[in-house]
C-alpha cells in the first residue's frame, strides 16, 4: 500500500524521468500526472510539433503502462479501434480480435479527425471501460486511460468532439511553445545523444500506479472545501457569458484533481489553493459560451478565471478542519 508521502516521491520520480523527453514543461507535465493519478483521462489542445505524442509515449514507458496509438482519420471505423470479429476457419465460429483499445494508455492522436461514429465507440470505453462487439461486453483492463490530442486552430476535415465526449475528459491542458533556453536545450541535448529517440527509465510499475491513486482517496476534503468547489461550479452555470455551463461530473473532477494537487504538495488535506490551481483545466473546457461572445475571442478560461476572482474563498482554518 502506497503511502501519501510515497506518492509525492514517485511522483517528483516521474516527473523527473518525463522531463528529460520533454523538457521546459514540467508544470504542464505535472498537470498530465495529475490527471492520470485521478484515473481520467486528459486532453491535451495544442498546436503540432510540441511533444504531445512524445509526452504520453513517455508517462507510458516511465509508469510501466501498456500502450497504443491510434491515428484518427476520416476513415477511421469503430472496429479498428475496439477490435473486430473474425471467422476462425479451424473452430468454425468468430474469433474476437482485440483492438488498440484493450490496453492501459491509449493516445488518441488527433481525435477530431475520426467520424462520430469512431468517437461514439471510443465514448463507451473512455466512460463504461468496456466495449461491446456484436452484442457482446468486453471488459477493459485497469487501469484504461485515454491521452487524445486535438489541434485547435485547423478544422478542414475534422469532426469537432461533442459536448457529451468533451465533458469525459476529466481535464484540458496545452503545452504552448518552449522558451528559447529550452528550446536550445532539446537542440543541445539531441546533439549529444546524436539519435532521435530519448531512452527512459521505467520509476513504476502498474501496480504502483493503482497504489497511488488509491492512495490520493485519503486526502481529506472539509465541507467548507467542498462547498467551495461547488460555488465555483455553480457559478460557471450562472454567468452572463455561457449558455451551458459545468455538470456534476466537473465538480466530481475538481475535487478529484484538487486531492492529486494536495497529495502532490505534500499534503493530507485540500486547501481553496489547491482547488483554485486546477480549476481552469478541469472546467474552461466544459463550459459553452454564448454565441454573440465567440467575436470577442472569449473563452472558457476567461470565464473560469473571472470565477475564480469573484466566489468568496473559505478561510484557511475551514481547509484544515
Amino acid at each position: 500500500m502506497t503511502t501519501l508521502a510515497e506518492v509525492r516521491v514517485l511522483a517528483d520520480r516521474i516527473l523527473d524521468e518525463v522531463s528529460r523527453a520533454v523538457i521546459g514543461k514540467r508544470s504542464e507535465l505535472r498537470v498530465v500526472l495529475m490527471g492520470l493519478l485521478a484515473n481520467g483521462h486528459v486532453l491535451l489542445e495544442d498546436v503540432p510539433g510540441l511533444a504531445k505524442t512524445l509526452a504520453a509515449r513517455s508517462f507510458a514507458t516511465v509508469t510501466g503502462l501498456g500502450f497504443a496509438r491510434v491515428q484518427f482519420t476520416p476513415d477511421l471505423l469503430p472496429s479498428d479501434v475496439t477490435g473486430s470479429s473474425i471467422w476462425n476457419q479451424r473452430d468454425g465460429d468468430f474469433e474476437f480480435r482485440p483492438g488498440p483499445v484493450f490496453t492501459n494508455l491509449l493516445l488518441a492522436d488527433e481525435i477530431n479527425r475520426a467520424p462520430p461514429k469512431t468517437q461514439a465507440a471510443l465514448l463507451e470505453a473512455m466512460q463504461e471501460r468496456q466495449v461491446t462487439v456484436d452484442g457482446e461486453t468486453h471488459v477493459l483492463e485497469h487501469p484504461f486511460l485515454v491521452l487524445a490530442t486535438q489541434n485547435p486552430i485547423e478544422y478542414e476535415g475534422t469532426y469537432p468532439l461533442p459536448e457529451a465526449q468533451v465533458d469525459r475528459f476529466i481535464l484540458r491542458t496545452a503545452f504552448g511553445y518552449p522558451a528559447a533556453e529550452d528550446e536550445w536545450e532539446v537542440l543541445a541535448r539531441r546533439i549529444e545523444r546524436r539519435v532521435d529517440d530519448v531512452s527512459l527509465e521505467r520509476v513504476v510499475d502498474r501496480d504502483t500506479l493503482g497504489s497511488m491513486q488509491r492512495a490520493v482517496e485519503d486526502v481529506h476534503v472539509a465541507p467548507a472545501v467542498g462547498r467551495y468547489a461547488v460555488a465555483l461550479v455553480t457559478a460557471t452555470r450562472e454567468s452572463p457569458s455561457t449558455s451551458v455551463g459545468a455538470s456534476p461530473r466537473g465538480s466530481l473532477a475538481l475535487l478529484k484533481l484538487s486531492r492529486c494537487h494536495a497529495a502532490l504538495e505534500g499534503r493530507d488535506y485540500v486547501t481553496p489553493d489547491d482547488v483554485k490551481a486546477i480549476a481552469v483545466p478541469a472546467l474552461a473546457h466544459r463550459l459553452v459560451l454564448r454565441p454573440e461572445l465567440w467575436v470577442q475571442r472569449r473563452s472558457g478560461v476567461d470565464v473560469v478565471e473571472e470565477v475564480l476572482e469573484t466566489v468568496a474563498t473559505p478561510p484557511a482554518e475551514s481547509a484544515e478542519a
